[in-house]
């Protein structure tokens, strides 16, 4: 049995999801998962949508460069991983590929080559080779290409 919903004016619920998009940017499958928790009628919800865009609330590309460059700069994610977490926020490929200048390309560099040493560095009792390995394979979890993580290595 699902919890009750509490039930709340339009203009309350309008309030509400201005207060959500103000605190943070959102893209729309975060805003329409908030209305979920309300009761509102399909036209109400379109409504509220269309003026979180249009009093800029709500603006998909401002959400893809500042997740990207948060999700870089903070969390030192690599561009495969970004690019996966922002389409299964239904973000488009188009978007994504424009807003990855977000991105300077010496930074992402430099970041690899930062991770590649402290997690090389942190292995002990291994052969060289095979701590190679490993920091490579945990490279890749954090979404770096091969071919960026390569040319790190080689330089």
């Amino acid at each position: 049995m699902q919890p009750e919903k509490k039930l709340f004016t339009f203009d309350e619920i309008k309030q509400k999801l201005i207060n959500y998009c103000v605190y943070q940017d959102r893209c729309h499958a975060e805003v329409e998962q908030k209305m979920r928790e309300f009761v509102l009628i399909p036209e109400a919800k379109e409504e509220i949508i269309l003026y979180l865009l249009k009093e800029n609330y709500l603006n998909e590309e401002r959400f893809t460069r500042s997740y990207i460059r948060g999700k870089f700069y903070i969390k030192n994610w690599g561009k495969t991983k970004i690019k996966m977490h922002l389409k299964q926020k239904g973000i488009t490929e188009k978007l994504i590929t424009k807003c990855f200048d977000e991105i300077d390309n010496d930074d992402y560099l430099k970041i690899i080559a930062k991770l590649y040493e402290n997690h090389f560095s942190k292995q002990k009792g291994l052969q060289e080779y095979q701590k190679k390995s490993k920091t490579i394979k945990h490279l890749l979890s954090r979404g770096f290409e091969y071919e960026n993580i390569l040319q790190v290595i080689e330089n």
